[in-house]
């Protein structure tokens, strides 16, 4: 392993993608490496919202069907950006709601608990707010979700093992919902054969994508998974509180949507002003209010840099990156009771590194004074997410440095170690 500083150098001169890196508005005396929780702001970004919102200023409420982007077409339009990054046609995406009114959107659309079957089967390792969506649809459906809610266990609490998962898909089971990659370690779960296994088994399942659009390829469709949903201000970079989105695999379309909408209907009929809904044939119908324009905006000049760098591209200089990361934490940090918790296979490792330390919190606080930006997750664990768009292998060299030096001469204990009001 070469570990100086000129070898960091000569792979960002090989970098196909490092032109990518000015597109986005980078402070130069600062590591960003929290893309995995919210991407930097690119000029193309920035240039779609005064697009959008000069529309407003010209065409007032003609701007639903005139200029460069019709307000009326926009969800639409950009699911059909977002597509290919997922494996899907492009009826079968639309960027819209948030990750959590999507998950309810199509927990109320799929969930139909009848007879034996009555359950809804997830893991305990996924994002809070998803296990909060879940459980409030079962009360919903007048269920308790103590008993209703199953929960995959994690034999080490960082990952989980496909196995447990498909001996988990039992009689009783009529709905799972999985992320794609772990929050926290960012273990990728094989998406191909849980939902090969659960349809053999007659269970829908889904898949939280929050941690994976953007930074690994997926190929929904031709796994056959039936739904999946998503944010956009992580790898996506759409800035905080951007759209969100989701898929519906085309064999559920003409089903009428669990949460019916304004925006659920076909556009042909939508002005018809019936009281009685034709729904979408295809994602659309799952829309439910009017598209947040405006904050929309940025994705579609966040979307076009997809487009031109390919998904692949990006997950190869991903997995560099991260390999990278790992490789010098192994040589240059072995004394410091690091430990990478994250997957060590590239096929099952997500676009994040996650090392745990016992003094993690105020690491973490450490590096932030020194300009480089982490992501802790509690109790132990630091996150760290070079990305391929716009981080440098350079800057994987300085922050492992960084952090040498901090633990050699132990700032972290200027500091707390509890976490941040947001950690």
């Amino acid at each position: 392993m070469n570990t100086d500083k000129s070898y960091a150098q000569h792979l960002d001169r090989q970098d196909s993608l490092k032109h990518f890196r000015n597109e986005f508005y980078i402070s130069e005396d600062t590591i960003y490496f929290d893309g995995n929780s919210l991407g930097l702001m690119s000029k193309r970004a920035e240039g779609t919202i005064k697009t959008l919102t000069n529309a407003w200023k010209s065409h007032a409420i003609d701007g639903w069907t005139e200029g460069e982007h019709p307000w009326f077409y926009l969800s639409e339009k950009l699911g059909k950006m977002s597509a290919p990054l997922i494996g899907a046609k492009p009826e079968e995406v639309i960027v819209t709601g948030s990750t959590t009114t999507n998950l309810h959107q199509l927990v109320a659309s799929f969930f139909k608990p009848e007879g034996n079957k009555t359950k809804i089967l997830a893991d305990e390792l996924n994002f809070p707010s998803d296990i909060y969506a879940l459980k409030s649809q079962l009360r919903i459906h007048g269920l308790d979700p103590d008993a209703h809610l199953i929960q995959v266990k994690s034999n080490d609490k960082n990952t989980l093992e496909t196995r447990d998962i498909i001996d988990a898909m039992t009689d009783d089971i009529a709905l799972i919902i999985l992320p794609s990659v772990l929050y926290r370690s960012g273990q990728i779960l094989d998406m191909e054969t849980l939902t090969k296994e659960a349809h053999s088994r007659e269970i829908l399942i889904g898949f939280d994508l929050c941690h994976s659009i953007g930074s690994i390829p997926h190929q929904l469709s031709e796994w056959d998974v039936d739904f999946a949903f998503w944010c956009t201000y992580k790898h996506l970079n759409g800035g905080p509180g951007s759209v969100g989105g989701l898929y519906v695999n085309e064999k559920h379309f003409g089903n009428e949507p669990g949460l019916a909408g304004w925006f659920s209907s076909s556009k042909e009929k939508q002005f018809d002003m019936e009281h009685s809904l034709t729904a979408a044939e295809n994602a659309g119908a799952y829309q439910i209010g009017t598209p947040h324009v405006l904050s929309a905006a940025p994705l579609l000049g966040s979307l076009e840099m997809f487009q031109e760098a390919g998904i692949n591209h990006i997950r190869k200089k991903s997995l560099q990156l991260t390999n990278y990361l790992m490789e010098l934490v192994a040589t240059e940090l072995v004394d410091y009771h690091f430990t990478i918790a994250n997957p060590k296979d590239e096929i099952a490792r997500g676009g994040h590194v996650y090392l745990e330390h016992p003094e993690a919190a105020r690491i973490c606080k450490a590096l932030k004074a020194d300009k480089v930006i982490p992501d802790f997750r509690n109790p132990n664990g630091i996150r760290l997410a070079p990305v391929a768009l716009y981080n440098t292998f350079e800057e994987v060299w300085q922050m492992v440095h960084i952090l040498k030096t901090i633990m050699d001469e132990k700032r972290y204990t200027k500091y707390e170690n509890k976490r941040g009001v947001i950690a």
